[in-house]
């Protein structure tokens, strides 16, 4: 455990090394402070808006561990930024997004975020919990750029500009672990395996997995495993020889995938749930997909893309048109969703003749209980709080539209109310 604690520390201190060098080579660049313009519309502007555009950024994954979750989130924005643009754009700009593809890799995510930064208001997209904490403290410092990842560690919580969407990833563990206790058998004196990425996602899963436990009377088996881990056949080992109940797993969908596949295998068949970005409805078509039916299910901040709603039904009709040839996936509605609400934040600071980026992150404040289409009311005005603590439980059904069926509508655990993110 120690060379692994080592490694966790080692990638920290590199990316500290990183984002010091990108704020030296950045310090002498202006700043927006005194030097912001009053545009067309008499609306004062800043970086990344002109009188004809608003520039925004993409900072996202489409090599790397969450390929599929990149594109789909992707290419729901660049779809959110056309529909916009045909309908006469916001504040009478049109809104532009530069995507850089950072492939899961530190030194490319940081390379990107400081080349965009001079050049857009904020970002609808950031992947990747470390990479996001890494910038942190120069998006709080100097930036102020408004950030709305595709990540959900309660590290992120506290800063005004960057704003998680959803339950936090130890809020989301908790009411995993309460489906496995109420809905799935698992009892006081009971062992609950949990696999779970180093770093920033997987400690914070498991933090919430630790808290459900206490509650529970549950012990936690822990078994901590590297983004480039894609065989678990040694933590399924480990799982069955502990002799456990259940399992949490906080990693990608092709760990998960594994885990789920070796388990079933090897006649470990407990029930698995991961959170949000443990699943791609991609790994039906894989071996792993009969046991992913029947043994599999994982939370979300939303309901999922083949949902009952309007939004729901319009979204998957564009984009099916959009993009005939590509699977449907949450990393759709995750992508929609925080560009939905960035675009409703640029509508009120239009209204406030204010598209600054100061301007931006104060008329994101105002949306106390924004409704994106898919099941969940979004808080943004407390920066220290998650915009909601629910949870949809889903389960892979290759059936339905989009390979997931919801099976627990949104909901809050109890021990989710109490726990302090």
């Amino acid at each position: 455990m120690n060379h692994r604690r080592q490694a966790v520390r080692g990638l920290a201190a590199a990316l500290a090394a990183l984002v010091a060098l990108t704020a030296a080579g950045c310090s002498s660049k202006a700043k927006t402070g005194d030097g912001k313009q009053t545009g067309a519309g008499g609306v004062r502007t800043g970086e990344g808006v002109t009188d004809k555009t608003i520039s925004l950024g993409a900072l996202t994954d489409m090599t790397g561990v969450y390929a599929t979750l990149g594109k789909s989130v992707t290419q729901a924005q660049q779809l959110y930024v056309k529909q916009v643009n045909a309908a006469g754009g916001i504040c009478g700009r049109q809104l532009e997004l530069t995507v850089r593809d950072h492939g899961y890799d530190p030194q490319k995510a940081l390379a990107a975020y400081t080349e965009l930064e001079p050049k857009v208001v904020g970002y609808t997209q950031f992947i990747g919990s470390p990479f996001v904490a890494a910038v942190k403290p120069k998006v709080d410092g100097l930036d102020k750029g408004l950030v709305l990842p595709q990540a959900w560690s309660a590290s992120l919580l506290g800063s005004p500009y960057i704003r998680v969407l959803g339950a936090t990833y130890d809020v989301e563990t908790i009411n995993a672990v309460d489906f496995l206790v109420t809905e799935k058998g698992l009892k006081s004196g009971d062992k609950l395996g949990h696999v779970y990425f180093e770093g920033d996602y997987g400690e914070n899963a498991l933090k919430g997995s630790k808290y459900a436990a206490e509650k529970a009377g549950l012990t936690v088996v822990e078994q901590k495993i590297k983004p480039t881990d894609n065989d678990m056949s040694a933590q399924v080992a480990a799982l069955k020889q502990a002799g456990v109940k259940a399992i949490v797993i906080s990693a990608g969908p092709r760990q998960a995938a594994s885990l789920v596949g070796v388990a079933a295998a090897t006649g470990l068949k407990v029930p698995v749930v991961g959170n949000n970005s443990a699943f791609a409805p991609q790994l039906l078509g894989t071996q792993a997909g009969p046991a992913l039916e029947k043994m599999y299910w994982f939370a979300s901040p939303s309901l999922p893309i083949g949902a009952d709603t309007p939004t729901a039904k319009k979204l998957v009709a564009d984009y099916r048109a959009a993009y005939p040839s590509d699977s449907l996936d949450n990393g759709i509605v995750a992508g929609w969703t925080a560009a939905s609400v960035f675009g409703e934040a640029l509508k009120k600071a239009c209204e406030n003749k204010d598209l600054t980026r100061d301007g931006v992150d104060k008329a994101l404040l105002t949306l106390t209980s924004y409704d994106a289409g898919f099941g969940m009311s979004h808080n943004l005005g407390d920066p220290k709080a998650p915009s909601s603590r629910e949870s949809v439980i889903i389960q892979p059904d290759k059936k339905v539209t989009g390979g997931m069926r919801t099976v627990r509508q949104p909901f809050v655990a109890d021990a989710a109310k109490s726990y302090t993110p």
